[in-house]
């Protein structure tokens, strides 16, 4: 067997592992964070910013801007990717508010419609778009594409509704302090307890808590069956060193 050199004792990774520029992965992640950006400026320039900021899409939005953004300088400099916990949950939480809007408050059929009497035209029907079906479709292809597996486990995704879950109880004392009558005292009509009550608002939270549960469980399980995607920089990082065959 041979021993290894002195040599190669306390060398930096760097200077054994030399990083891989993902210029390409860069710039599409740029891309959805300029939507996600121009979206929520443009809420909060035509609306009241302390309301724009109480909407689940907004601070989903937001995320999206930070943690692509983080992602894009990383991949830019050819450093390790943000723990898969982060960019995953993050996936979670504009996947929710894609289909929430899709499924829920944009179908008419839901019972919970937020179209009527609403005029997305012009600037709002810009952010509508961006903030609703840009991100989420983009950060779902950058996961699927651009992104390798991370082994995820199951209790991640209980980890991952801490934040709805919070946001349920932000949701519900901002809308208990506010005056009754207040324009989107309640930002969704499901959490709207003038119309439901709080035993109604609960069993919405329960429907809404199981399916984010078993969306999340989704994406860890897809997670550890879907293939490493190909290309520079997403394939396992090589260690800088060659092996030999054994000396006998």
């Amino acid at each position: 067997m041979i021993a290894p050199t002195s040599s190669s004792a306390g060398v930096p990774a760097e200077a054994v592992v030399p990083p891989v520029r993902r210029p390409f992965v860069a710039v599409f992640r740029a891309l959805l964070v300029l939507a996600a950006v121009t979206g929520v400026v443009i809420d909060l320039v035509t609306g009241s910013p302390p309301r724009v900021l109480s909407y689940f899409t907004v601070q989903s939005n937001v995320l999206v801007a930070v943690v692509l953004g983080l992602s894009a300088r990383r991949a830019w400099e050819g450093r390790p990717a943000l723990p898969p916990r982060v960019a995953v949950g993050t996936l979670l939480f504009i996947s929710i508010t894609g289909l929430v809007y899709h499924f829920v408050l944009a179908n008419d059929a839901s019972g919970f419609s937020m179209t009527e009497g609403t005029d997305l035209s012009g600037w709002h029907s810009l952010s509508n778009q961006l903030l609703h079906t840009v991100t989420p479709i983009g950060v779902a292809l950058d996961w699927l594409l651009l992104t390798r597996p991370g082994g995820l486990r199951p209790r991640d995704a209980g980890l991952w509704l801490l934040y709805p879950l919070a946001y349920l109880g932000f949701a519900l004392t901002r809308g208990a302090i506010m005056a009754p009558g207040s324009i989107a005292r309640y930002p969704y009509p499901f959490l709207d307890v003038d119309l439901h009550g709080y035993a109604g608002v609960l069993g919405n939270s329960v429907i809404f808590g199981l399916a984010f549960y078993a969306l999340a469980l989704l994406l860890v399980g897809l997670d550890r069956i879907r293939p490493s995607p190909q290309g520079p920089g997403s394939g396992p990082p090589k260690t800088g060193f060659r092996l030999r065959a054994p000396v006998r």
